[in-house]
C-alpha cells in the first residue's frame, strides 16, 4: 500500500543515479539580493518547527529587514492559514487533502503550490533499553488502532510482538499526535490503513513532547520525525510485509522506496501560475532550496533534496 506521500518520496529517487553526489554539494549556493524587506508568516507542521527556526535565523542574518515569524502547531493549521492570507508560508509534513485544497481556492481563486523541502523517515520509537528488534506494519498496527485493518489480534503487552522473559508480560505504553497533525495522519493511513486510534494512545502537542515520553517510559513506542531522535530512545526497523526485511530509517533507504514510511516534507505557498511570489517570500523559498538551506536540513537531521527536485521547485517557484 503506498499513499501519495509515499509515491512523492519514491519519486525522489528516480531522478538519482548510482554515481549521483550529495545534495547538499550538488545544489547551488544561495545569491543575495538587494531591497528585501516586510514579514514572513509561517504557520503549520510542528515536525518542521526546528527547521523553520534554523531557516527564520539564517534567511533573517542576509536580511534583516525581513521579520520572520514561525507558529508549528500542527500541518492541519497550515491550509486555512493560508486561505485566509494570514500565513505566506504553510510548512506541513504531508500534503494537502482535496478538501483543503479547494477550500484554499474557493477563498483565493487558484490552487496553492506545494514544495518539497527535505525528506523524511517517519520513525517508530521506544526506550533505548528495549530489545526489540523489528516490526511489520501490521504489529504497528494492532499496537496502536482499535479498528486493525492490517488483521492482527490487539497487542497489549511487548511479548503480543514477540519480546521474552521479563518483557513478555510488560504491557505497551502508546504516544502519538493530536489530529491537527500530519504525522498523525501519516501514520493512520499508513500504517493503520485508516483506521482508528486506540483511546490509549498519549496524544502529545508536539514531536519532541513524543520522544520524550517514550525515553521516560520504559514500555513506551510511539512515532515522530527522524529529526527529533535523541540517545534516550532508539528507533525500530519496519517491514512492510510478514516475511520481508526489517529495514533502517535511513535516507538511502527513503530515496531507493525501502523503508515503509518515508516522505517528503513541504511547504505550501500561495503561488498563483503567471504572477510573481512577494519577494521576501520568493527569497525565502530560494533560500531554503540553496545549498546553505539544505545544509540546515542536514544539521536538523532529516535529507537534503536531490539537485535535480530542487531545480524543478525553483522554476515553478518563478514561473
Amino acid at each position: 500500500m503506498q499513499s501519495k506521500i509515499m509515491r512523492t518520496t519514491i519519486l525522489l529517487a528516480a531522478v538519482l543515479s548510482a554515481a549521483a553526489f550529495s545534495a547538499t554539494q550538488a545544489a547551488d549556493g544561495y545569491r543575495q539580493v538587494p531591497g528585501v524587506a516586510g514579514t514572513v508568516n509561517s504557520i503549520g507542521s510542528d515536525t518542521l518547527n526546528n527547521l523553520m527556526a534554523y531557516w527564520g535565523e539564517g534567511f533573517r542574518a542576509l536580511y534583516p529587514n525581513v521579520a520572520v515569524q514561525v507558529e508549528g502547531k500542527g500541518s492541519g493549521t497550515a491550509p486555512p492559514a493560508l486561505a485566509a492570507g494570514a500565513a505566506q508560508l504553510g510548512p506541513m509534513s504531508r500534503e494537502m487533502t482535496t478538501a483543503e485544497i479547494e477550500a484554499f481556492e474557493k477563498a483565493r481563486g487558484f490552487k496553492p503550490l506545494a514544495v518539497p523541502v527535505a525528506i523524511d523517515c517517519l520513525a517508530v520509537y521506544v526506550h533505548k533499553d528495549n530489545p526489540i528488534t523489528g516490526l511489520t506494519l501490521a504489529q504497528a498496527d494492532a499496537i496502536f488502532s482499535s479498528t486493525r485493518k492490517r488483521g492482527l489480534p490487539e497487542a497489549k503487552n511487548w511479548g503480543d510482538v514477540g519480546l521474552t522473559g521479563a518483557w513478555a508480560t510488560r504491557g505497551i505504553s502508546c504516544y502519538g499526535r493530536n489530529a491537527a497533525s500530519g504525522t498523525y495522519a501519516f501514520f493512520k493511513e499508513n500504517v493503520l490503513a485508516k483506521g482508528d486510534y486506540k483511546d490509549s494512545v498519549k496524544e502529545q502537542p508536539g514531536s519532541a513532547a513524543v520522544v520524550n515520553g517514550i525515553a521516560a517510559d520504559l514500555g513506551g513506542i510511539g512515532y515522530s520525525g527522524i529529526g527529533y531522535k535523541t540517545s534516550d530512545v532508539k528507533i525500530v526497523p519496519l517491514a512492510a510485509e510478514q516475511g520481508q526485511p526489517h529495514i533502517e530509517a535511513t535516507f538511502d533507504h527513503a530515496l531507493d522506496g525501502t523503508y515503509p514510511l518515508a516522505r517528503a516534507l513541504y511547504i505550501y505557498v500561495p503561488k498563483k501560475a503567471g504572477q510573481p511570489l512577494d519577494q521576501a517570500v520568493l527569497e525565502f523559498m530560494r533560500f531554503v532550496l540553496s545549498r546553505e538551506g539544505q545544509e540546515l536540513v542536514v544539521k536538523d537531521g532529516y535529507g537534503a533534496l536531490p539537485a535535480e527536485i530542487i531545480a524543478e521547485q525553483l522554476g515553478l517557484l518563478n514561473e
